[in-house]
C-alpha cells in the first residue's frame, strides 16, 4: 500500500443519536480521502441509532457496526474500536459532530510532511439545531506534553494518530476527561502532536455534555491531571490555568 494511501480507521461511539448520525457519518463518507473504515460502537441505545447504522452499513462496506452488547460508557467503547481497527491511523469521530471534506486529506498530507504520528485541527461550532456559531477554536502548529498541561486544543474527533501509539494506552474513567488524559499520556512519551489551524472539525455544542457543563468540566480536568500522577497543588494549578482559556474560548464561541 502507498504511503498516501494508508488506511485510517475511524471510531465512532454512538449513544442515543439517532437525530445526528446520519450527518456524521455523510460527513465520513464525503471526504475526499477515501481509504477508510468507519466503525460504529452503539453503546446500548434506546431509540433508532442502531436501526440507522445498519441501514447505512447496508450501502458502504467500510461502515461496520459493532454493537455492544450491553452499555460500556464511552472510553471502553472506543478501546474496543481500537483493538477491532483494521488501519495504521486511527481517527475519532463523535456521532454529533462532521467533518469538512478535505480533513483526512490535509491530515494524511501533513503526516507526511513531518513524518508525524499524531495530527489534530482545528473546529468551528454549531449548536443542537445546527445553527453555525460565532468564534473558530485555532490550534498551535505543534503541541507538546509541557504546552498540553497548560490547556487542552487538542478536540477528540479532530485527532488522527497512529494506532501502534494505542499499543500501551487505553482510555480510562468516564468521570474524567478520558481523550484528554491519553493525549497527555501519548505526548509524554516524547511524542509532538502537529495541528492544522483550519477548522476541519464541525463540534456541536451540546449544553448537557460533559464538555458543555462547564462546573463538572473543570472537576473531571482536575481529575485527569490527579489521575495521571500530578500533586494536588499543580493539579489545581493547571487546572485554573484551563478555566481562564475556556472562559475566553466560550466567549469567543456564543457571544454575538
Amino acid at each position: 500500500m502507498k504511503q498516501n494511501k494508508a488506511l485510517v480507521s475511524i471510531i465512532m461511539p454512538a449513544y442515543n443519536c439517532e437525530k445526528y448520525i446520519q450527518d456524521a457519518i455523510d460527513s465520513v463518507v464525503k471526504q475526499s480521502y477515501q481509504e477508510w473504515e468507519l466503525l460504529v460502537l452503539d453503546d446500548g441505545s434506546s431509540d433508532k441509532t442502531l436501526e440507522i447504522v445498519q441501514k447505512i452499513e447496508m450501502t458502504d462496506r467500510r461502515i461496520i457496526s459493532l454493537p455492544n452488547i450491553k452499555n460500556l460508557g464511552v472510553s471502553a467503547t472506543r478501546n474496543k474500536g481500537i483493538e477491532k481497527a483494521s488501519g495504521e491511523w486511527i481517527a475519532f469521530l463523535d456521532s454529533d459532530d462532521m467533518w469538512e471534506p478535505s480533513k483526512l486529506q490535509k491530515q494524511i498530507d501533513l503526516a507526511i510532511k513531518n513524518t508525524g504520528e499524531f495530527i489534530f485541527t482545528g473546529s468551528s461550532y454549531i449548536n443542537q439545531e445546527g445553527t453555525k456559531l460565532n468564534g473558530i477554536f485555532q490550534v498551535p502548529d505543534i503541541v507538546t506534553y509541557k504546552s498540553l498541561l497548560n490547556q487542552n486544543v487538542i478536540s477528540c474527533s479532530s485527532v488522527m494518530v497512529k494506532k501502534r501509539l494505542f499499543e500501551n494506552v487505553k482510555m480510562e474513567k468516564d468521570d474524567l476527561h478520558e481523550d484528554y488524559a491519553v493525549w497527555l499520556k501519548i505526548l509524554n512519551k516524547n511524542v509532538a502532536a502537529y495541528g492544522i489551524n483550519e477548522p476541519l472539525l464541525i463540534y456541536r455544542l451540546a449544553l448537557n455534555s460533559k464538555s458543555g457543563n462547564k462546573i463538572k468540566s473543570i472537576k473531571m480536568t482536575y481529575n485527569v491531571f490527579r489521575f495521571i500522577g500530578l500533586k494536588p497543588l499543580e493539579s489545581l494549578y493547571f487546572t485554573t490555568k484551563h478555566l481562564v482559556g475556556a472562559v475566553i474560548k466560550y466567549k469567543k464561541i456564543l457571544l454575538k
